[in-house]
């Protein structure tokens, strides 16, 4: 690909430029964001490559791209003809990529890295292992040099989001801030995470795709809190509005002066995990430093009431357009229809529903051998036509006022075989036990993570992705502390936090299975022993019961299973019309040995 080896020749003119022998591209922007404004898309404009996880390293004579399971097979498609290597990480013999640069590069030379793209505790972790072997490190801005016409950032206005989904106003907010900030010492607290500041300030914007965020800074202190943001963003009635809940405007750029003018009575709380090195590099020298974690990622990650009842409604909403969406695809199945009119129509459907947002994030529909790929994203050219011989998963997502929405179903509308009712049963299995378990106060994630696998570990199967993870309210789809996964997460979960529950099974060149609900952290029970929490299944969709062997089911599960269903019914058939209704009852019918 003749365009990609003459931006990698840029690059590297820029590199000897500033005698530079090596640079690493980490794909994301100054504020550690999933999704991107094309001006920040630095990893997609070297690469070709956009998968939303994935470390690019050029040196002047190679270049490597670094990405997980998720991405092997689409990383190897879009890097074919490119020059650059695929490293497969967490495989066997694949390195780290320090250890491929300390293989690759003299002692002396040098490496640049943008201290804007990388997390203050990123960079130290680079720069004590590539120096302690000898290789040195420059704070430099090589993708800057060579991208030649690239985009600007966006200048979208922000909103205000009403107290009325938040549940709290900014300056309710800013009170709790201001707490967690005297606990740990601290009178000044940086925010760079732009879901953090959209949910601090109560504002969403349209920066980029899927999730609802405007592009700023934020700083809070004991007695003021400043909004850094392009001003051309901001209207005579958001200023007003924030001012009126103690939040002032200064121009996006402006965080850095404003830290370099810090004083020694100023104790900066500074998430190394979240926060950027060149805002690190900026404070000024006579201020004292605390890393620690960042105060609102806790307080945002537990839901209040409002928010959680907004949940419920958002769910409602999107099982309405669901029920309407795969009655139309039965319906329309033999009418020449791929993956790409699937991910159209669920748009259509779930804009009829009030206060409709638009997607929160790609949707992933895969017939047959494009289900086994976890994070495949369907094109005009690579979309299959659909049929009734495979398997079909769906896993969308919406953006309501009232909150996020994720969900996967897997279907098959022909006659299914055997081996893929086996398989489509234990994975049911493994969500049906996850959603059923209780499990004592102060427990994390990957302590839980087994019981989503165990179905399918008996059989000698498992699948390479996490069981769960956090999801915003009106805010990212994918969100942090809490996850369910097998790799530690010290972050215990709490009543409030809302989790995805989605096991699945990927057969490479067959099918990929993958069933998907949204879940809330409740209390259970209290007893001597402590206290003790559940999960509250909060999406609203039919599972397939095509696919199901029900002999594989205990009766629990199927209880568990009829339970829900008839939970779906009752939620949505009062906002369907009698034919859709008449499909909904079919679908929820219970089901028995």
């Amino acid at each position: 690909m003749e365009k990609i080896t003459d931006r990698l020749s840029s690059l590297r003119d820029a590199m000897k430029k500033n005698g530079v022998s090596a640079t690493i591209i980490s794909g994301t922007d100054p504020h550690g964001s999933e999704y991107l404004p094309d001006h920040w898309k630095e990893r997609l404009w070297i690469s070709n490559f956009n998968g939303t996880a994935g470390t690019v390293v050029v040196t002047l004579e190679k270049a490597a791209l670094w990405t997980d399971s998720r991405y092997f097979i689409q990383a190897e498609d879009q890097l074919e003809g490119t020059t650059f290597e695929l490293m497969k990480m967490k495989m066997e013999g694949t390195p780290s990529v320090n250890e491929w640069l300390i293989s690759e590069l003299k002692e002396g030379e040098v490496v640049g890295l943008n201290p804007q793209m990388f997390s203050h505790f990123a960079h130290i972790q680079n720069y004590n292992e590539l120096t302690f072997n000898k290789i040195g490190v420059k704070s430099v801005d090589l993708i800057e040099e060579a991208w030649q016409n690239r985009p600007t950032l966006p200048t979208n206005p922000f909103f205000l989001y009403e107290t009325k989904f938040a549940g709290k106003s900014a300056s309710e907010k800013l009170v709790e801030v201001r707490h967690e900030m005297k606990k740990n010492n601290t009178n000044v607290y940086i925010l760079s995470a732009l879901d953090e500041i959209a949910w601090l300030f109560n504002i969403r914007g349209n920066d980029v795709n899927y999730n609802p965020l405007t592009i700023s800074y934020a700083l809070v202190d004991a007695e003021k809190a400043i909004l850094f943001i392009d001003e051309t963003k901001v209207t005579d009635e958001t200023k007003s509005a924030l001012a009126q809940e103690g939040i002032s405007i200064q121009s996006y750029l402006d965080i850095y002066t404003y830290l370099n003018n810090l004083t020694e009575s100023d104790h900066v709380l500074f998430d190394g995990n979240k926060t950027n090195q060149a805002l690190y590099e900026a404070i000024s020298s006579t201020s004292t430093i605390n890393l620690v974690a960042s105060p609102v990622t806790g307080l945002k990650a537990i839901k209040n009431e409002i928010e959680l009842d907004g949940f419920r409604k958002a769910m409602v909403k999107d099982g309405v357009a669901l029920t309407k969406f795969f009655i139309w695809l039965e319906e329309n199945i033999n009418n020449n229809i791929n993956e790409v009119t699937v991910d159209e129509k669920l748009k259509f459907f779930r804009a009829e529903q009030e206060n409709f947002k638009g997607a929160s994030f790609g949707t992933i529909c895969g017939y047959a051998d494009h289900g086994a790929m976890n994070h495949y994203s369907a094109t005009p050219e690579s979309a299959y036509t659909l049929g009734t011989d495979k398997m079909l998963l769906i896993d969308s997502g919406a953006q309501f006022l009232e909150g996020t929405t994720d969900i996967t179903r897997t279907l098959i509308l022909g006659t299914p075989t055997s081996q893929q009712k086996t398989d489509y049963t234990l994975v049911l299995k493994g969500m049906i036990n996850l959603s059923e378990i209780i499990f004592p106060a102060n427990t994390r994630g990957s302590q839980l993570d087994a019981f989503a696998r165990k179905a399918l570990w008996d059989n000698g199967f498992n699948y390479g992705h996490g069981t769960g993870h956090g999801v915003g309210h009106f805010l990212c789809v994918h969100e942090g502390p809490q996850s369910i996964r097998a790799e530690e997460n010290l972050t215990t979960l709490k009543p409030g936090m809302v989790l995805s529950n989605e096991p699945g099974l990927y057969r490479d060149g067959e099918y990929g299975i993958r069933i998907e609900n949204l879940i809330v952290v409740q209390p259970a029970l209290s007893t001597q022993f402590g206290d003790f929490y559940k999960f509250e299944t909060i999406t609203i969709s039919p599972i397939d019961k095509t696919l199901i062997d029900v002999t594989i089911l205990t009766d629990e599960e199927i209880t568990w299973l009829n339970n829900y269903h008839q939970f779906v019914f009752d939620q949505l058939n009062s906002f369907l019309n009698e034919k859709e209704n008449l499909w909904l009852k079919e679908k929820c019918a219970p089901i028995s040995k």
